[in-house]
């Protein structure tokens, strides 16, 4: 059995709030001296039994009330961090969502601050980079995500690039062409979720109205062939979340993931988490889980992880560094 923990890689779908842990929750409820309607983290825990996205986003955002201060969120980031860096993980593209934080009264630059000086913290401590991209809700206006950008901007906040995520059907990305118009001209990288809960024509909208580098999800691609083959020729990544699939029902189990057909098909197909601390596991998880299910070897897993370096933003150099590091982790599997 290959060693999976230390095989180096990148995480390029994770959102920060989803790697708050029930006992954080409960530490930072208390600090703040807010009630949480859970009994314990038992019966928190208790309740990550989701139907669907819908289901989840309610606990989700929920949860994130507890969040309040700069040094909430650094606490959180330095904790995912440190988690992944033992998981392997030797660069993350963290998202974020400001809007979720706004909209309860918190202010756009303790966010930002919070998140840069965890971030911060967690390198110093394992040596595990990362950046940030802001995500946009879809679910809420292009004019309200246009202004958050225009906040960060004028913040100066560190931000490599901009996404979209939340609830998927009936808010097409064609609303928020304006807002990607804007980030190129900020010379923001673009990513956006398609493709997890809607159809591939989500996927196509996202690829020709707004121009992304890559695309999160992405794995009802699938049910469209021309779909298939244009990602392939076009080396468009894909940021799949087996685990996360699995567990919000788009996937009816593991072994009838898509992502043998879309390794197949020649797709630069990526391993991801997206809400570790609710879908049951981080970057590291969701390799063994694939692994085990799919029967892939250490060679297989290493194309994975060199996939996620090439699908990263980040520079040439660090790139070939990293994929030295996934070869010479390859030589040592038995």
């Amino acid at each position: 059995m290959s060693d999976i923990t230390s095989l180096p890689k990148v995480e390029l779908h994770v959102h920060v709030e989803g790697t708050l842990e029930p006992e954080l929750i409960f530490d930072l409820a208390g600090r703040h001296g807010r009630d949480l309607p859970y009994a314990s983290i038992a019966d928190l825990r208790a309740r990550y039994d989701f139907a669907d996205l819908q289901s989840f986003l309610d606990l989700y955002y929920a949860n994130m009330t507890v969040l309040r201060t700069a040094e909430d969120f650094a606490e959180l980031a330095s904790a995912y961090l440190r988690r992944a860096a033992a998981g392997g993980v030797r660069h993350a593209e963290l998202f974020f969502d400001p809007q979720a934080h706004l909209s309860r009264g918190v202010a756009l630059s303790a966010v930002v601050e919070g998140l840069v000086d965890g971030c911060r913290q967690g390198t110093a401590d394992t040596g595990t980079t990362s950046s940030l991209i802001a995500c946009f809700l879809r679910d809420r206006s292009a004019e309200e995500a246009l202004d958050v950008l225009d906040q960060l901007a004028a913040l100066e906040a560190p931000i490599i690039g901009i996404g979209l995520d939340s609830a998927e059907v009936g808010n097409p990305a064609a609303r928020f062409t304006a807002v990607y118009a804007r980030a190129s001209e900020l010379g923001l990288h673009r990513v956006a979720h398609a493709g997890e809960e809607g159809g591939p024509e989500y996927v196509r909208e996202t690829l020709d109205l707004l121009g992304v580098e890559r695309v999160d999800h992405g794995v009802r691609s699938v049910e469209d062939p021309a779909l298939l083959q244009r990602l392939a020729a076009e080396r468009m990544p894909l940021t799949v979340c087996p685990l996360s699939n699995v567990r919000l029902g788009g996937v009816a189990s593991l072994d009838r993931h898509p992502l043998p057909r879309l390794i197949a098909a020649g797709v630069v197909t990526t391993i991801n988490s997206d809400d570790p601390a609710y879908f049951g596991g981080y970057a590291d998880d969701n390799y063994a889980a694939v692994a085990a299910a799919f029967s892939l070897g250490a060679a297989e897993l290493a194309r994975l992880a060199h996939h996620s370096v090439e699908a990263s933003f980040l520079p040439p150099e660090r790139k070939t560094v990293l994929d030295a590091e996934i070869e010479d982790w390859l030589g040592r599997q038995h």
